[in-house]
């Protein structure tokens, strides 16, 4: 039972970027733009992959549903992001609040899958091409994709479910730009090192495990190019390589600190700055890595804009590397 002074928790109250008010305008245009940008890169991505027969393998059948994620992914938390902007009471609701989590969290972890499988793919590729068209078929990639989903929507439950049912007392506000376990950690009035734990054992698996699985390709994938005899092959081959292993280190590398950690850290300006980079800049620049900078996708793009054929220094025809 309740204590008298518990009371139940209806709604929070969002810090949003309080201490730059008299750049809300500024900020407000900025976002719309970024978030403008990410959803028009991902559907241009994803309509050339689906709209070009010369597409339809593995590789681009993983770049498109990595498309998808970022569009879902940033959407769960900009656009509240942009009202927040405009309003001087940055207010969500109890459920609202757990619902946001559960999505940001869930389609992380899902990104997260699908950047280990795009590894996996690749290893496959390189390392035993006679046999990649046997194994990498349309039926695999569908169940890749699949446990991908039900890997990333599964594993933020028990923690929403812990937080559910936490007694919230007040204050109700939240020092963070959107809901969040890490400034929600904060406000409950009961006793939650099992949650911290529980946050602390998930965050790492689904953090560290991506991260050693993505390793061991490249470290298998290496070993296979240092091999090749020829130098031009070898700096394509590492060129691809390291765009990607940018992008994974970038999404890693923020999400680890975040949230592979037993303390929670009380500077609102260090988590706000890594939120914002994991949350809107790295999906913003993984169109461009992964996808725009892919020469076959460039042909495709000049080919519906008319754009005549231009000669780039380098060719990226393994991007999902």
């Amino acid at each position: 039972m309740k204590n008298a002074n518990e009371t139940s928790m209806t709604d929070f109250e969002l810090t949003g970027f309080q201490d730059l008010q008299h750049f809300h305008v500024l900020l407000f245009v900025t976002l719309l733009f970024t978030y403008s940008l990410i959803l028009m890169g991902n559907i241009v991505i994803i309509t050339l992959i689906q709209t070009s027969p010369r597409f339809h393998i593995p590789m681009y059948h993983f770049i498109a549903m990595l498309a998808t994620l970022e569009m879902c992914y940033t959407t769960v938390t900009i656009p509240k992001m942009l009202v927040d902007l405009l309003q001087r009471q940055k207010r969500i609701s109890f459920g609202g609040c757990l619902v946001q989590i559960y999505f940001f969290h869930a389609l992380g972890i899902t990104e997260a899958c699908l950047l280990t499988v795009m590894a996996y793919d690749r290893f496959l590729a390189i390392c035993t091409p006679l046999s990649y068209p046997t194994t990498m078929t349309t039926k695999f990639c569908f169940q890749l994709v699949v446990g991908c989903c039900t890997c990333g929507f599964a594993c933020p439950l028990p923690e929403i479910v812990l937080i559910s049912k936490l007694p919230f007392c007040g204050p109700n506000h939240i020092e963070h730009i959107f809901c969040d376990f890490p400034p929600l950690f904060h406000l409950p009035c009961a006793d939650i090192s099992r949650i911290i734990m529980t946050d602390f054992i998930i965050h790492s698996l689904v953090i560290l495990g991506p991260v050693f699985l993505i390793l061991l390709s490249y470290v298998k994938i290496l070993t296979v190019v240092i091999k090749i005899q020829s130098s031009e092959g070898r700096q394509k081959a590492f060129s691809t390589c390291a765009s990607h292993l940018i992008v994974v280190f970038a999404f890693f590398g923020t999400t680890g600190f975040m949230y592979v950690r037993l303390t929670q850290a009380r500077s609102l300006h260090y988590e706000r700055v890594i939120a914002m980079i994991y949350a809107v800049l790295t999906p913003l620049f993984n169109p461009i890595v992964y996808s725009l900078r892919n020469k076959e996708i460039q042909e495709e793009i000049r080919k519906i804009i008319k754009l005549p054929n231009l000669s780039f220094r380098r060719t990226w025809r393994h991007v999902g590397c």
